[in-house]
């Protein structure tokens, strides 16, 4: 198994999602109590001049100027935490939370937070040992990060909130006796620790960056769903030509067209209609694939550079920056993430879309090139894959919704203190479903162009990389001649998509 060392340097998309999803271990670098060292002593210097420093001997928010006596500060900390874990709705599955416990150990063993070490060390081992902080899902503005989670976060640290391993119902049990029972003690923050702990974007960082890396291979997976579906629809590959392509060389379109050209190069199906007479023009949803499909990828691609970017940053307030100087910043704030996840929203809701026409052109024979009436062979005692076109549109209908920009609205919060805020949790929640959802509309496409490229058989063979897709799907899923439950169909291909991806991979090495 892997390992990741956090030390406070910049993680990877992968690095998170390895960890979130079990396939890598997690250390604390062995140079973080002294990297942390310098911020810590500038905050115990702090409290000994009586000089207000933000929410170290100050309170929070709108009680910034309120001074807190030199015998509370420990107890601000602590109340801090309590108070702020005020999140609602079903708590979060636990690959988000294991990604919230490296995230937030990774921004505290950057240095500039003037905390003690002890805190991501206790974070990192609580994902060690598997026992997940139970947070609620819902509750944050995404300003001052995503607060109340983060404090749902904290709180077993101080043996608070709740706890969960493997075995406990969603809610967990009490942190204090889940602690207890691994012989762990809770902390008792010192001062400023308490604000670290709830101040960052990383739960948003976390969402993002598990629709970023999940968004990756459906991009790749549209590409071979539509060369599939060229197959089944007798379609051509001309709009996909280099020559063609290069006239307008948006770098995802120049990606998807090769992708295209290489899954459908040398297939014999293409080459036995090539000349005919209804091969000279495709409906959009062919012919404009790399349009469509690449103009995702490039908002994928910004999706990526956005959150790698925030992956290695400092997202604390306020911060002890080289020099010494406590300083208080905005860069909590969730905007960058929000708008990154609206943009990716509503560029999958389109490859879902896409999707779905091209499933549509083989279900209906008045477009379909020859195909029987939503490709069943006897066509009225059957009804084939007439049902999976209703899911591949609801789905498309609800991405609409969901499309919509968390990001557009604010709202006043912390008495008019935080008078501008990014909704930017909202909005990476709901990417999560969209990614989802178009998961599911390309495994009902895949379904439905893998029977289409069957009935196709008499006429000649797909290319050899979508041989071998289709292989692989009918090792999965037989193929469909008297009517049987189509939502496992579609549930087994869905978990099919990232190993359908690396068989197309393996025989285009080209493929992007």
């Amino acid at each position: 198994m892997n390992e990741v060392v956090v030390d406070g340097s910049a993680l990877s998309v992968e690095d998170v999602v390895a960890v979130a999803r079990g396939q890598a271990r997690v250390r604390l670098g062995d140079d973080v109590p002294a990297r942390m060292e310098a911020s810590r002593s500038v905050v115990v210097k702090a409290l000994g001049s009586g000089v207000p420093v933000y929410g170290v001997n100050t309170g929070f928010g709108a009680l910034a100027d309120t001074p807190v006596g030199e015998d509370d500060l420990t107890t601000l900390q602590g109340a801090i935490v309590r108070s702020h874990a005020a999140a609602t709705g079903t708590p979060l599955d636990d690959e988000t939370v294991r990604a919230l416990l490296l995230l937030r150990a990774r921004t505290l063993a950057a240095g500039y937070s003037g905390v003690r070490p002890q805190l991501p060390a206790r974070l990192l081992e609580l994902l060690s040992l598997g026992l997940l902080p139970v947070i609620p899902g819902k509750g944050s503005v995404g300003a001052s990060g995503d607060l109340a989670q983060l404090a749902h976060l904290a709180q077993p640290l101080i043996g608070e909130g709740r706890l969960r391993s493997s075995g406990d119902p969603p809610y967990g049990r009490g942190a204090a006796q889940v602690l207890a029972e691994h012989g762990l003690a809770p902390l008792r923050l010192a001062p400023k620790e308490g604000l670290s702990l709830v101040n960052g974007t990383e739960p948003m960082q976390a969402l993002l960056a598990f629709s970023v890396h999940d968004a990756s291979m459906l991009a790749q997976a549209a590409d071979v769903a539509c060369a599939l579906s060229v197959e089944a629809l007798l379609g051509t590959d001309r709009p996909y030509d280099e020559r063609v392509q290069v006239l307008r060389p948006h770098p995802g379109q120049l990606a998807s067209a090769a992708n295209l050209r290489a899954l459908l190069g040398g297939s014999p199906l293409l080459a036995s209609h090539r000349h005919s007479r209804h091969a000279v023009q495709d409906a959009y949803c062919l012919r404009c694939a790399p349009q469509v499909h690449g103009a995702v990828r490039d908002v994928l691609a910004f999706a990526r550079q956005v959150v790698t970017t925030e992956l290695g940053a400092v997202v604390d307030n306020p911060v002890i920056v080289p020099d010494g100087e406590v300083m208080t910043t905005g860069n909590f704030h969730g905007e960058p993430l929000a708008f990154a996840s609206d943009m990716l929203a509503m560029a999958l809701a389109e490859l879902a879309s896409i999707s779905e026409r091209r499933v549509d052109r083989m279900l209906d024979p008045a477009f379909s090139r020859g195909l029987p009436p939503f490709l069943t062979p006897a066509p009225g005692t059957n009804s084939g894959f007439m049902l999976a076109q209703y899911t591949a549109a609801a789905l498309v209908s609800e991405n609409k919704v969901l499309a919509h920009p968390a990001s557009v609205d604010t709202i006043p919060t912390s008495g008019k203190q935080e008078d501008h805020v990014s909704m930017g949790w909202t909005a990476a929640r709901k990417l999560r479903d969209v990614v989802a959802n178009v998961r599911a509309c390309l495994a009902v496409e895949i379904c439905c162009a893998a029977q289409g490229v069957d009935m196709r058989a008499q006429v000649a063979a797909p290319s050899e990389p979508l041989r071998a897709v289709h292989a692989l799907v009918r090792s999965a899923v037989p193929r469909m001649d008297v009517d049987r439950e189509v939502a496992e169909q579609i549930t087994v291909i869905d978990t099919l998509l990232p190993e359908i991806c690396r068989v197309a991979a393996e025989a285009c090495p080209s493929l992007m």
